[in-house]
């Protein structure tokens, strides 16, 4: 029983249903086919919610009705179950990012970014520096920083961490190469995983044996990362500084010796 209690409270948030569904879906699953009152026995459902659960059931795709008299219900298998919410998050998420997108030509968005140039205390970028906690906000900081490069950027990590970034940044790399901004890439790690990077990004790699992650950018910013395991809780440092950034790539270039693009 306790093991029964523990695969229902995983179920149930694996799937985001309530305790009810939970019971009468795993007790569909575990009949075959079964009438309302069988499964209230088998789930242990009060039969004066059973109905109300399996119509819930059934509107989010857990369960058909099967033709004919009595009614009867059949559980839908877990691998289709699995498949249609992967691709309803799939579809939400899809339309968010459409929705965002459009934000950017709203009369508030314009207004927001005027505020921002124009408040009070107007920030200066060339005084900025910033701790950025969480991997999915570094990473998109990062893409911007690359993103605004006019001359060259250095890239020194580990092959894991970009091919973990691939998808997000594969445009970026893209962009970098058709602006011709010089892109000097050094990978720790893996030779056979670098050397698939390369072709994907169409940039030359150096493999180097530097325990380091960190991106320069027109050697005027930079940003490194304070741990070397890739972890969601990372934390990096941005600098502007064009002193600190150019300093740190020529001290780079020369220990590892970059080859340009």
């Amino acid at each position: 029983m306790l093991v029964r209690q523990e695969l229902i409270s995983r179920i149930k948030d694996y799937f985001d249903l309530n305790i009810y569904e939970t019971k009468v879906w795993l007790a569909l699953l575990g009949k075959g086919v079964a009438s309302a009152g069988e499964i209230a026995e088998i789930s242990r459902v009060p039969r004066s919610r059973t109905y109300d659960v399996l119509e819930s059931l059934e509107k989010k795709g857990f369960t058909i009705i099967k033709l004919g008299k009595p009614v009867k219900y059949i559980g839908i298998k877990p691998h289709m179950i699995l498949e249609k919410l992967k691709n309803n998050v799939r579809s939400d998420a899809e339309e968010r990012i459409i929705s965002l997108s459009n934000i950017k030509t709203s009369e508030e968005f314009v207004k927001l970014e005027k505020l921002y140039r124009e408040g009070l205390n107007p920030v200066k970028h060339e005084d900025l520096s910033a701790a950025i906690k969480g991997r999915s906000n570094i990473s998109n900081y990062l893409k911007e920083i690359l993103q605004k490069a006019s001359k060259e950027v250095i890239i020194c990590t580990n092959a894991g961490e970009i091919n973990f970034k691939l998808k997000l940044f594969q445009q970026t790399f893209e962009d970098l190469n058709k602006n011709n901004i010089k892109i000097k890439l050094a990978l720790s790690g893996d030779e056979k995983l670098i050397k698939k990077i390369e072709k994907v990004i169409g940039t030359k790699i150096k493999k180097v044996d530097v325990d380091a992650k960190f991106f320069i950018v027109d050697k005027k910013e930079i940003l490194f990362y304070l741990s070397k395991n890739s972890d969601p809780n990372d934390t990096a440092i941005w600098l502007n500084s064009e002193f600190f950034a150019q300093a740190f790539a020529t001290l780079f270039e020369r220990a590892i010796g970059v080859e340009e693009k």
